[in-house]
């Protein structure tokens, strides 16, 4: 009898989890992270998808020097943020997703292909590319998530709804799109697109509330506040990285005269300084808000979904002014230069200054940003109606960057006034 008990629990232990019944095994059934807004590891699937939209900022700032006037940047902007959308939307469908899971996995490389074609239609996206743009957008915004609604419907049952509710504002805001997409004209192409974008970016602030199904809950958007956080850290890497490819790419086919390299450092810098004033300290901050907070979706609405926007846009804006900087590095700044380093560098000041006030515990906007805006503003009114040279013009708004870069790492590693009694004591 021992031996027959230890054969029938040989065989017990032999099989398979997949002969068991489904009940026994939720877990494998579940196509989610089941994180229950834990800590949640960002994958490597996630890493690669990431290398698509490297080429699309890489796109949008050579489509804003191609077209640097006032209608150009429209749809500059109107690009970017449908592209910015596509990513924070997959990023939250990867919170929820397990990318350890075939059919998880073969979606987000569909939806990588997808944002592939949106960055490859997007230089001609106001002109015959317009179609595989828009199409493609669509296609991937309301397949991704009509996905995650059957996913969570699948695993946790009503959660499902919510999800839904946002595949129903982009089945909406598609309307638009594809009229876009088939108009004549590139106004009213412009003027549909900006209207879709309006309705995806009030969905969140509405709740996402539809007849008859009602409105979300920010109580129910449960994630891992600390995989939002290094997604979006990792975005901004991404637009760092743009920036560096457009800067060595110029620098690369030019001459290596002494204004040249000075041109190339000077841009190195600016970069430099960016991803220090945003990942010295306040980035880990914004983390273990999220992380700690009763309402971690409505801190990831607020700060990454919306604020990270600026922050990005500002990046793509500077690396504009860079490749600007490095083509013409001798003479007077001209004045687009002057506007795109300016207003480049602001935008990022400001979008990293509100999200650090979100992130922080007195609610304040930091008074280093506040210095720095303040600083640009006369850099800008001078170069821009003086004849100050482009070299000495930009290494002055890098400056700027450094004042405030300095001024924090005082003000939050030991502080100024502590620094000042240890210098007297000795």
């Amino acid at each position: 009898m021992p031996a027959r008990a230890a054969d029938a629990s040989t065989r017990e232990a032999a099989i398979s989890e997949d002969d068991q019944p489904a009940t026994d095994r939720p877990e494998r059934r579940s196509l989610l992270r089941n994180h229950r807004g834990g800590p949640a590891p960002v994958s490597y699937l996630e890493l690669f998808f990431d290398l698509v939209y490297v080429f699309a900022l890489t796109q949008i700032s050579h489509l804003i020097v191609a077209h640097p006037g006032w209608r150009g940047l429209a749809e500059a902007a109107v690009v970017f943020a449908a592209v910015w959308w596509a990513w924070m939307y997959t990023a939250w469908a990867s919170n929820w997703l397990d990318p350890e899971r075939a059919p998880v996995r073969i979606v987000l490389l569909l939806v990588m292909l997808g944002s592939l074609l949106i960055a490859v239609a997007l230089p001609r996206a106001f002109d015959g590319g317009a179609p595989l743009f828009a199409f493609s957008y669509v296609a991937i915004q309301v397949s991704r998530t009509l996905f995650v609604a059957w996913a969570m419907n699948r695993a946790e049952g009503e959660s499902g709804l919510n999800m839904l509710r946002v595949a129903l504002w982009f089945i909406a805001s598609g309307v638009f799109w594809v009229a876009g997409a088939v108009v004549p004209g590139e106004s009213a192409r412009l003027a549909l697109w900006a209207v879709a974008l309006a309705v995806e970016y009030a969905g969140p602030f509405a709740l996402f509330y539809v007849p008859v199904l009602g409105g979300s809950t920010v109580r129910e958007w449960t994630i891992s506040g600390h995989h939002m956080a290094e997604r979006a850290a990792l975005f901004i890497i991404i637009a760092l990285g743009e920036g560096i490819v457009v800067t060595g790419g110029t620098f690369a086919r030019q001459a290596m005269t002494g204004a040249n390299v000075a041109a190339f450092l000077v841009a190195f810098a600016g970069s430099v300084l960016m991803w220090w004033i945003y990942f010295d300290l306040r980035a880990r901050r914004g983390a273990e808000l999220i992380a700690h907070h009763a309402e971690p979706g409505r801190v990831a609405r607020n700060a990454y979904t919306y604020l990270h926007m600026p922050i990005v846009a500002g990046i793509i804006v500077a690396a504009v002014a860079d490749e600007l900087l490095l083509a013409h590095p001798e003479g007077p700044a001209p004045r687009a230069l002057v506007a795109f380093q300016c207003g480049g560098l602001a935008l990022f000041l400001l979008g990293v200054g509100f999200f650090k006030r979100l992130a922080s515990p007195y609610g304040a906007f930091p008074l280093s940003h506040r210095a720095g805006l303040c600083l640009l503003a006369p850099l800008a009114l001078w170069a821009g109606f003086g004849q100050v040279p482009a070299l000495a013009f930009a290494a002055l708004s890098v400056l700027v960057l450094i004042v405030v870069a300095a001024w924090e790492w005082g003000s939050f590693h030991g502080g100024w006034r502590e620094r000042l009694q240890s210098w007297r004591g000795r």
